[in-house]
């Protein structure tokens, strides 16, 4: 079969000869996965994918998030397009990095950013920039400081199992666990304070429980930088303003997930000095994050899934997740023992929450979770002491459908049992 020839008017605008194969190759790729999952529905999800082919590994249908114990998230094809034109070139990293932090800046408002090796990259060097500034022996000298100002300060209420990563970046975390013991504890030693973002969405805060807005401002007063995790944080969209404009110093956000960027990916953005302290400890200088690199490919990745990303009509893309999980809710009624209900979560877009009589049903949450993910196809969720929970924020259209039968059929065989 010839190549079809194109004109240099008629190819897409900077698009080469080079870019503009490996974009149609993509994208051949591309269209013969969603075929074959569109293949007879008797056969196996995912029986002809390249994990099945290459690895002998059964595919997950996902009725979660983007989550990274799953592999995250699904790139759209523009994005894939885009990564497969920057690796027939290359680039001088420091200028892909500055050019990928302005735009990163430019987003969110902030003075400066970066792209990392995703949100645990992005804590690493948040914790560095604060420790070492940028003072080239005491950035040869991490992950373990001789300095005295090397604190991370953090209410107790904020710790949560990936704090560890500013500990990786040489920090000592120490704990407060109320307003006046953290304020207390700020000294020549605390070199910035970490906060959980997503503190802000529990229903029934504990009493004396600090929001982002009050570390910002105890930070503020104290002239003590405020790193704020916000990994997971999307939706809302104005994640990506909001702590900049809050006052924050450093903020992170996850490149894949909401964003559906490379998984592999995060931005770290906020104050132009801090920043340029984290750049002197990425890749690729020779510093503690020489092993985060970002490959070239996933850094034109990640920037085109952002200007991607802020076009989206955001309301209409949550209905479509609603629509998902109302259907899912609906075929999971009148199963004896079942109880399926759709809500509102607190990122506001709906799921399906469901439990069970185990006097009915008797079976234990994880063994529900362990025979769904053994059986065909191999559904996962979002598993708890009393059921589970089922988002539809990642699936395509039509497998709704299938995790809903597959769902249903279980139950009720179950039920009978």
């Amino acid at each position: 079969m010839r190549m079809l020839e194109l004109s240099e008017s008629a190819r897409p605008m900077g698009l080469t000869r080079r870019g503009l194969v490996a974009a149609l190759s993509g994208l051949a790729s591309a269209l013969s996965a969603a075929a074959a999952k569109l293949q007879d529905p008797s056969l196996p999800f995912g029986h002809d994918s390249i994990y099945t082919r290459l690895f002998g590994i059964r595919p997950l249908l996902s009725c979660r998030a983007h989550t990274t114990v799953i592999g995250g998230s699904r790139m759209p094809e523009e994005v894939l397009r885009a990564m497969a034109e920057a690796n027939e070139y290359f680039v001088d990293m420091h200028e892909l990095n500055a050019a990928a932090g302005r735009r990163i800046a430019e987003v969110t408002g902030a003075e400066a950013g970066l792209v990392t090796a995703g949100s645990f990259s992005g804590m690493v060097l948040a914790a560095a920039a604060c420790l070492t500034g940028k003072d080239p022996e005491k950035i040869a000298q991490l992950p373990h400081p001789t300095w005295d100002k090397r604190e991370c300060l953090m209410q107790k209420a904020h710790r949560f199992g990936y704090d560890c990563a500013f500990r990786a970046g040489g920090a000592t975390i120490v704990e407060a666990e109320t307003r006046e013991e953290l304020i207390a504890k700020i000294s020549h030693r605390t070199a910035f304070i970490g906060v959980l973002a997503s503190v802000e969405r529990i229903k029934n805060p504990p009493p004396g429980l600090l929001m982002p807005a009050d570390l910002v401002a105890i930070g503020k007063q104290h002239g003590v930088p405020v790193v704020v995790d916000a990994a997971s944080e999307l939706p809302p969209v104005d994640t990506l303003t909001r702590y900049v404009k809050m006052g924050a110093d450093l903020v992170i956000v996850s490149g894949g997930k909401g964003i559906l960027g490379p998984q592999s990916t995060g931005l770290l953005f906020g104050r132009k000095d801090l920043v340029e302290a984290a750049t002197l400890n990425h890749s690729p200088y020779t510093a503690i994050g020489r092993g985060m690199k970002v490959g070239k490919e996933e850094i034109v990745g990640l920037i085109v899934a952002l200007n991607r990303y802020l076009k989206l009509d955001h309301e209409t893309v949550m209905e479509t997740w609603n629509r998902k999980a109302r259907w899912m809710a609906e075929q999971l009624q009148d199963i004896p023992g079942l109880r399926a209900e759709y809500r509102i979560n607190a990122y506001g877009f709906g799921e399906v929450r469901f439990e069970w009589d185990q006097k009915i049903i008797p079976l234990t949450p994880r063994q529900v979770q362990e025979r769904l993910k053994a059986g065909e196809p191999r559904i996962v969720y979002y598993e708890d002491d009393r059921g589970g929970t089922i988002q539809t924020r990642t699936m395509e259209d039509g497998e709704e459908i299938l995790a809903a039968r597959r769902l249903r059929r279980f139950f009720l065989e179950e039920a009978r049992a």
